[in-house]
């Protein structure tokens, strides 16, 4: 009982309009009845009183009623809570508690923006979904492989697949919906290789009438914390440029080439942002970029020219999370360094005033896993970096898994992304 009155759950204000309420509601009856009733109660109590304090003293009975009408109020007001909690949380009172607490917190965090795709943006969803419900997650749309691929060419939705990834890594039963939208048919002509997630948000997409739609009905559906935006409606395709003359288009096809890029760009030139998108941009506390494969989940939300206006203008704290590992087809040998210079080239706007690096290297057996498949550690190139003009916050947020990969761990990133904001924040 005590928890429900603590400050910041908007309980005690409620409840105190109540009180007032009913003691309004019976001075208002008193002064209709020109206080008639009053008279008369008042009389009957000064009786009862003197009949109890007859027999009573009034040094007993007198505590004796404020005891037995503070059990009562405590005894009503556990039973109603115990019946709220009943109807709305099957758990006990603490876990409403809890609940109500928790959304608070959330609801006052920072309006946090995150640009990218992959799984690199979905993965540090879920840290950061713990810090603030507020989170904007700007999705490429350029994927064309796999499932994604085939809806796109047989439906003409956008693809869906990194939406359907973010949309449950948001999710508030992240563990069972991510195991639900991740599940792949293994049969059916149609249906083989279709992803359940995939399918719910193309069906989506029918009912609604558009992308944009579908994302907010399924957002409500799942119970999403946050907001997850297309960078565009349009139909875009990517394509890149290679050091040996090559012109690859498509993105699931741009790694398959194992060439050293050299441009990358898409067809519609200069697509229109999603309004939306534009807006949380404008509105953000925080923006961040990545983490995520550098050419094909990160720049292609800089092709986007309306997005990299509204970031390079805003003046909030602005980090790009770079990848631990170098990509095979995309970034063989690149440094830190290399990705910020490309994505510098590739939007032309100064849109980062810092970069957060993994600090210790992985051990010697993931590397050599690695090195197999020609790829490593990317490089922190400390001096080359400085020069940019960008500030280098190292920390320790990789996680080695059992097959020899590594990830960035959701909650050791999150919270050292919301540490270095809390401490720049002022500067802005």
């Amino acid at each position: 009982m005590v928890w429900w009155l603590a400050p910041g759950l908007l309980v005690k204000r409620w409840l105190f309009l109540s009180v007032t309420g009913v003691l309004l509601v019976g001075l208002g009856a008193m002064i209709w009845l020109k206080l008639t009733p009053v008279f008369y109660t008042g009389q009957a109590l000064g009786a009862a009183l003197r009949l109890i304090t007859t027999y009573i003293p009034s040094y007993v009975s007198g505590p004796v009623g404020i005891l037995l009408g503070l059990w009562l109020i405590f005894w009503g007001q556990t039973r109603a809570m115990g019946v709220i909690t009943n109807v709305l949380s099957p758990g006990n009172d603490e876990e409403l508690l809890d609940a109500l607490l928790n959304q608070r917190r959330l609801s006052r965090g920072p309006k946090i923006v995150v640009i990218g795709g992959g799984t690199g943006l979905s993965n540090l969803l879920r840290g950061l979904k713990h810090y603030s419900s507020n989170i904007t997650a700007i999705v490429t749309v350029a994927d064309d492989g796999g499932s994604s691929g085939r809806l796109r060419r047989e439906i003409g939705i956008l693809p869906p697949g990194d939406i359907r990834n973010c949309l449950s890594a948001l999710a508030d039963e992240e563990k069972l919906l991510t195991e639900l939208f991740k599940y792949r048919f293994k049969a059916g002509s149609g249906l083989s290789g279709h992803s359940f997630g995939n399918l719910f948000l193309t069906a989506m997409n029918e009912v609604t009438g558009n992308l944009e739609q579908a994302i907010a009905a399924s957002s409500k559906v799942l119970a999403v914390r946050g907001q997850v935006l297309p960078s565009t409606l349009s139909d875009v395709q990517l394509w890149a440029d290679l050091s040996d003359g090559r012109r690859i288009v498509g993105e699931s096809k741009i790694a398959e080439a194992r060439g050293k890029i050299v441009n990358i760009g898409c067809t519609p030139v200069n697509p229109p942002a999603l309004p939306r998108a534009v807006k949380a941009i404008q509105e953000a506390d925080y923006i961040i970029m990545g983490p995520g494969s550098l050419y094909t989940s990160i720049i292609p939300n800089l092709l986007v020219p309306e997005l990299v206006e509204a970031i390079a203008a805003s003046k909030v704290p602005r980090i790009y999370v770079c990848n631990i590992m170098t990509e095979p087809g995309e970034t063989e040998g690149f440094t830190v360094s290399d990705h910020i210079r490309a994505i510098d080239t590739a939007c032309g706007r100064y849109l980062f005033d810092a970069v957060l690096v993994q600090k210790q290297p992985p051990t010697d057996a993931v590397v050599h896993h690695y090195a197999q498949e020609g790829v490593g550690p990317v490089w922190l190139d400390r001096e080359a970096i400085i020069a940019s003009g960008r500030r280098i916050i190292a920390a320790n947020i990789m996680e080695e898994r059992d097959d020899l990969t590594v990830r960035h761990n959701p909650h050791k990133l999150s919270r050292v992304l919301l540490r270095w904001y809390s401490r720049t924040q002022r500067l802005w």
